[in-house]
């Protein structure tokens, strides 16, 4: 990644978010959550303690598995040939679901995590042609559907930000409950690991970037104390990470967070540039999907939802289909602690007639 992307959020022709972001940018002192008039209270991917992943293991619970599947398969499916995509196929839940609904249903299925493709692999291996496998990331999506010959699918599903085994492995820097390297990287292939992001970034671009991608109120005293730890060769390990934001902020948990949370939270996003993803994503769904086509995006936090619920709104092709986001059942976020974030939006794509 060659630049952080707050310092785009000048100027004009910007997106909605950071137009929003850039407005409050300057006050390090608003509530976390409270960056427009509309937008719902930050919600934090939570770290879950209750049980320990088998070791090198992709094992992942699927959210909101059968409302994909119904929003994107008709119930009255035929035998006519849909193609979609499933834009995070990690472990492969939802694109199982899509293929299990209809027996004429096809997946393109896009990954940059080779992991979670190897897992999705296995998982799917009986639906044979069925799942196509795409080593990219979904910002690549028409480019590669065009690559593939396919110019418009039926659907597109999205489950966005950080799956349960990429939190859960230590190797991946992406928790503080494990101690690992300060990585973050969904594709560790290729890029500039968290512990290279915060080393490049002044103390003021690194502040910005977790008041900006954390909601942080107390951003500066984080990032000079993270820059201090990082000079001063105390900055090696997620454990460090966390040490040298508790030095900044205090140990004390609010509302139940660890304090480093959001923190760790915007250097994974920035690193992997999530929001820049979901939005070419989004920019992407009315070049690809058909007419009466369908999109359904999970998201975890409020930045997120923030963008695909004005994605829908603002565009006149598209057609919300729940009014609110919804969320898993007090059944599935007691299975699944983690899903208690989850949001889901669907919208339908009613490609307007040309006049003759």
């Amino acid at each position: 990644m060659s630049s952080v992307r707050p310092a785009k959020y000048e100027g004009e022709g910007t997106s909605f978010l950071a137009q929003s972001l850039a407005a409050d940018a300057s006050s390090q002192l608003l509530l976390p959550g409270l960056v427009a008039d509309d937008t719902e209270e930050w919600v934090l991917m939570e770290e879950d303690t209750a049980s320990e992943p088998e070791s090198g293991a992709f094992t992942h619970i699927t959210v909101l598995r059968a409302e994909v599947a119904n929003a994107l398969v008709p119930s009255d499916a035929d035998a006519t040939v849909r193609v979609f995509v499933d834009a995070t196929l990690g472990g492969g839940g939802h694109a199982e679901a899509i293929l299990q609904a209809s027996p004429t249903a096809r997946v393109i299925g896009f990954d940059r995590d080779e992991v979670a493709r190897d897992s999705a692999k296995t998982r799917l291996k009986a639906f044979g042609d069925r799942l196509t496998i795409v080593p990219a990331p979904f910002s690549k999506m028409r480019e590669e559907l065009t690559r593939l010959g396919i110019d418009k699918v039926d659907g597109v599903c999205a489950d966005l930000g950080v799956s349960s085994p990429q939190l859960d492995e230590a190797d991946r820097g992406m928790s503080f409950r494990r101690e690992g390297p300060i990585d973050m990287r969904m594709d560790r292939s290729s890029g500039e690991t968290a512990l290279d992001l915060i080393a490049r970034l002044s103390d003021d671009e690194l502040a910005n970037v977790i008041f900006q991608y954390g909601e942080e109120r107390r951003s500066r005293r984080i990032a000079r104390s993270l820059k201090r730890a990082e000079s001063a060769g105390e900055l090696v390990t997620t454990l460090d990470l966390r040490r040298a934001i508790v030095r900044a902020v205090g140990p004390v948990r609010v509302g139940g967070v660890d304090p480093a949370t959001r923190t760790f939270q915007a250097l994974r996003i920035a690193v992997n540039d999530e929001l820049g993803e979901l939005e070419a994503l989004l920019a992407a769904l009315p070049e690809v999907l058909a007419k009466n086509g369908t999109a359904a995006i999970i998201t975890f936090h409020s930045l997120e939802d923030r963008l695909v619920k004005h994605a829908f709104k603002n565009n006149a092709s598209f057609t919300p289909m729940t009014k609110k986001p919804v969320v898993p059942t007090d059944d599935e976020q007691a299975e699944n602690a983690r899903s208690r974030s989850a949001k889901l939006r669907v919208a339908a794509f009613e490609l307007e007639e040309e006049e003759e």
